[in-house]
């Protein structure tokens, strides 16, 4: 078991989901986390879990979009417990939420894509780098989507801004590979998620076949991921055994992208 006990973690989107599952891992491995979303709720549910399992939580209710979010959320966790130094930006928007073919795409929704899925992982990630450089250890770790390797039909913003994130995730990786940080990614398919959820009542409907044929074809090992088969790689790549693992996008998708 990897134990991540000196370790001070944040995850965005970590109120459900693949967000979720990965604080309650790190969490489980040891390290303090802090959980970002906008529903109280969903936080305050994720925080009692972690808690009742003799763990320590901290719940930092925000939208991430405003600039200003990034050093409000460093800035909480920091006076609670210290410096960020694993990093999971998870928060994000899919394409279920707008699908539509690009001539007729919503220029809004575009925008609000490209930055909660590829701006706010920069001001994060920007935001606790120094920190992390003058420790001399840091993890960052981006969940981006087999989607940033491959098309999303009806979701030109989601696939711009995961291959965005992706080429983030190898530029910065790059950039501190000598300074004691690790910056990868995880690329999930299809995971049973509120997002995945909409998604395929949208193709089901296009396609007029109904969801759970959908469901069964989805990867060669037949239907789709959990958000717990995401968690593992997360902790992994939070740990000191990952220390030369850098600029890496690991897919996690049931065979569906098979490189």
């Amino acid at each position: 078991m990897f134990d991540l006990s000196k370790h001070v973690a944040l995850v965005t989107g970590g109120g459900r989901g693949i967000g979720r599952a990965i604080a309650l891992a790190l969490a489980g491995a040891g390290a303090k986390v802090a959980v970002t979303a906008r529903s109280v709720g969903e936080l305050d549910e994720v925080v009692r879990t972690i808690e009742g399992a003799g763990g320590e939580a901290l719940a930092v209710a925000v939208d991430l979009v405003p600039r200003a979010s990034a050093a409000q959320v460093i800035n909480q966790v920091a006076d609670k417990w210290g410096a960020i130094d694993i990093l999971v930006n998870n928060a994000g928007i899919g394409s279920s939420a707008n699908p539509k073919p690009l001539i007729d795409f919503d220029d809004d929704f575009w925008e609000l894509s490209l930055t909660l899925n590829l701006t706010v992982p920069y001001r994060l990630s920007k935001a606790v780098l120094p920190a992390m450089i003058e420790k001399k250890r840091g993890r960052i770790i981006n969940v981006a989507s087999i989607n940033s390797k491959i098309a999303s039909l009806h979701g030109a913003a989601y696939a711009a801004s995961k291959h965005g994130l992706l080429g983030l995730t190898r530029t910065l990786a790059l950039e501190v590979a000598p300074l004691g940080v690790t910056v990868n990614a995880i690329c999930p398919g299809p995971v049973r998620t509120q997002m995945n959820d909409s998604r395929i009542a949208y193709d089901s409907q296009r396609r007029g076949i109904s969801a759970e044929d959908i469901v069964k074809s989805l990867t060669p090992i037949g239907g789709r991921l959990e958000p717990e088969d995401i968690a593992p790689m997360a902790v992994y790549l939070a740990s000191d055994e990952a220390r030369m693992v850098t600029g890496q996008g690991y897919n996690i998708d049931g065979g569906l992208v098979m490189s």
